[in-house]
């Protein structure tokens, strides 16, 4: 099963795929475009993973300082940074290099306080896609990534469906794609992380409790790119969903 979280006439409803565009759980169709689409998931703690696809690594090598790491590289992000399917991330003026991060979204469903590997994904809920945006010209290499990279109000895109674990035989046999303005940029297979999604809960439930709701977002692959004001950014994961976004300047914002 795949479900939403949509606003629609003053409420927020769970909504469903429909051939016609969504139904809401009162039954009523919508096209796409009627509704706003919201995060599918209200994540206690946002746990963001860096570097965690070695190709990735590859690609970032000149910029790099460190080396190879036992530790996964693990940072936390804020509910303000995440915004739903269709909608907009802005482009600070002046900024050299901001690009996208196809990400796999892993929800926790059951607490997790120093679980076993073994036992790892029976904690899991379902999945979902994430767009998280990068703005490079702010990394510092001594810290990565520092606050302003990865916290940006409206930087990180999320759904549009939360799609149950057991509607995903293997999270670690899908494909990630991103397109820019309908062109592919971005290709990549879960199967190549470093630290896969159990050894992930494994690490971080040894010291700290995972709760139901909380949200892993497990890197991205090679292939980043800068985007501009204007483009339209599609990330897509097998079997996950095909998650939309559209990159606006700063005067939207009043700025």
């Amino acid at each position: 099963m795949r479900q939403a979280r949509v606003a629609y006439a003053g409420a927020i409803h769970a909504a469903m795929p429909h051939p016609r565009g969504v139904q809401l759980v009162d039954g009523r169709i919508l096209a796409e475009d009627a509704v706003v689409w919201l995060p599918p998931v209200e994540p206690g703690a946002i746990i963001a993973l860096g570097l965690n696809y070695a190709d990735h690594v590859r690609e970032l090598r000149r910029e790099l300082t460190v080396g190879a790491q036992d530790e996964p590289l693990v940072f936390l992000k804020t509910a303000s940074s995440l915004i739903g399917h269709r909608g907009q991330t802005r482009r600070p003026r002046g900024t050299r290099f901001m690009h996208y991060e196809c990400e796999l979204g892993v929800v926790i469903g059951r607490a997790a306080h120093r679980v076993a590997r073994g036992a790892a994904l029976d904690h899991v809920a379902g999945y979902t896609v994430c767009n998280d945006y990068a703005i490079r010209d702010l990394l510092e290499n001594w810290y990565r990534p520092n606050l302003p990279v990865k916290n940006r109000d409206g930087g990180t895109v999320l759904g549009p469906w939360l799609v149950d674990a057991a509607d995903v035989p293997d999270p670690h046999d899908l494909v990630l794609r991103t397109w820019v303005n309908g062109e592919l940029r971005q290709q990549g297979h879960t199967g190549r992380m470093v630290h896969d999604i159990p050894a992930l809960i494994e690490y971080l439930s040894g010291f700290m409790t995972l709760h139901p709701g909380d949200l892993i977002l497990t890197g991205t692959p090679e292939g980043v790119s800068n985007v501009e004001v204007g483009d339209e950014v599609v990330t897509e994961i097998d079997g996950i969903g095909r998650l939309a976004n559209t990159i606006v300047g700063d005067e939207i914002f009043g700025i």
